[in-house]
Parts: structure tokens; C-alpha cells; sequence
């Protein structure tokens, strides 16, 4: 953790080191005093592998999960599961956490080049652009730079590549996970939606209840098809169609 190492990207670490801990000072009384996060299984993070760890989540906004789950992650990495540390996240030990993210909400502004220094890799997405469907073929060279950023450490993804609860998954996480064989950790989050905007940058509620339940790593049949992978996938985030929309199991 030298002041001038590179991570895989050549991107010097010190800057994204000072980018997570000032937006975490900035960020951190919203889910701690603002509003209140209850988080469960954050003591699973302990006893993961140092690489090739996938954590897929669903998703509710643009930039306040990737938040939750990084001030998540550094506390319990510092001994402080299931709360959340200020303390952790400035003094943080893990460079070598990566998300995945849209390159167009990403170069959407200032702040998101700037948010992006914290661990982004960026895909163009292959079915959506500037709000509109579109059909393109995957960038080989988006696929190769989230193959490195499993291989170098833990990644972040969201499956369903939208905000929207309860839509079909993408194969391409199945297929990763088909590729890599990493240890595949479901995140369930809730809340996010009616305490931030969209973008996860502007309170929209105050006393709201954040959820994040970390749940134990999923057991692959690693022959079987890809269709299959990403079924377990999705049942693990909890968005098949028989969870409901507060994310619990329809009797």
C-alpha cells in the first residue's frame, strides 16, 4: 500500500484511497444518523478469499448502493461487521474493490468521473443508450477488464443492470461466473429507493430504514448452462417472481 502503487489499471491507489474516504465523511452520517442501516451477515466478508470474490446485488439507485456496500465492506474488513465505521473507512486496508457501471452514468457529470476513481470498470450497455433501446455487440475489451478487476480482487455487480425491481437478469454475469468460478456472494438491499433520488446523491426522505443482508456464498453446478446460473443468481438477490416487492417470499 505504497503512496505511489498502481492498481491493475495503472491508476495510482492513493487517489482512490482520498476519493472513498472524503466522499465517506461526506456520506456517512446519511446511513448512519439520518437514517438508520441495519446490516446482517457482514462477518461472511471476513473469511472470503483475497481475489476472485463476485458480490451481485439488485439495485435501486445509481450511486448509493455502491456506497453502502463500500462503507459495509471496510467495516467489517476492520472488525466491525454488521455496523458501520467511520473509523474503518478512513483508515481502509482494501484497495482491490472494483464495481461495475455504466460508462454512460459514469461520464455523466463532474461528479461521477470523479465517483468513478473509486473503483469503476465501465461497460457501455448493449441494450440501452441516452435512454433509449439499442442493440450492439459487448465490448471483448469491457468483458477482459472485469475479468482482471476478479481476478486482482472482489467486484460488485448488479445483474439486472437497471434500478427497475423484478427484471430479467443478464447472462453476462452467469457467464463470468461460468468463466472464473469465483465464490458468489448475494446482497439483498433495501430502502435506498425512498430515502435518495434515483441518482443516490440527493436525500429525498429522512428516518428511513436501509437493509443490507449479506448472505452465504452460492453453490454452483458449474457444468450446467448459463440459463441455469443466472436463475440461482437472481433467487439469490431475491427479484424472481416469487418474492414479492418488499422482497419477501409470496405464501
Amino acid at each position: 500500500m505504497g503512496f505511489l502503487t498502481k492498481n491493475i489499471f495503472g491508476e495510482y491507489n492513493f487517489k482512490k484511497r482520498w476519493i472513498i474516504r472524503v466522499f465517506g465523511v461526506l456520506i456517512y452520517p446519511r446511513y448512519k444518523w439520518i437514517n438508520n442501516t441495519v446490516i446482517t451477515g457482514a462477518e461472511k466478508l471476513q473469511g472470503l478469499p483475497n481475489e476472485n470474490v463476485l458480490f451481485v446485488s439488485n439495485h435501486q439507485t445509481y450511486f448509493g448502493d455502491v456506497a453502502a456496500f463500500l462503507l459495509t465492506f471496510h467495516s467489517a474488513l476492520d472488525g466491525k461487521p454488521n455496523e458501520i465505521s467511520l473509523k474503518s473507512v478512513l483508515t481502509h486496508k482494501k484497495d482491490n474493490i472494483y464495481y461495475v457501471a455504466a460508462e454512460e452514468t459514469m461520464k455523466s457529470g463532474f461528479l461521477p468521473k470523479v465517483l468513478a476513481i473509486s473503483g469503476a470498470v465501465t461497460v457501455k450497455r448493449t441494450w440501452r443508450a441516452n435512454g433509449e433501446n439499442v442493440r450492439r455487440k459487448v465490448d471483448r475489451s469491457e468483458v477482459e477488464n472485469i475479468d482482471k478487476a476478479l481476478l486482482n480482487g472482489w467486484v460488485i455487480t448488479f445483474p439486472q443492470g437497471t434500478t427497475k425491481p423484478f427484471v430479467k437478469g443478464r447472462l453476462g454475469t452467469a457467464i463470468i461466473i461460468k468463466k472464473h468460478k469465483p465464490t458468489v456472494v448475494p446482497i439483498v438491499i433495501d430502502g435506498l429507493r425512498s430515502s435518495f433520488d434515483k441518482k443516490g446523491l440527493k436525500l429525498k426522505k429522512k428516518g428511513s430504514t436501509i437493509s443490507i443482508r449479506i448472505k452465504k456464498p452460492i453453490e454452483f453446478d458449474y457444468e450446467g448452462p448459463v440459463e441455469e446460473i443466472l436463475a440461482q443468481v437472481m433467487d439469490g438477490i431475491e427479484q424472481t417472481p416469487e418474492y414479492d416487492f418488499m422482497g419477501s417470499l409470496k405464501k
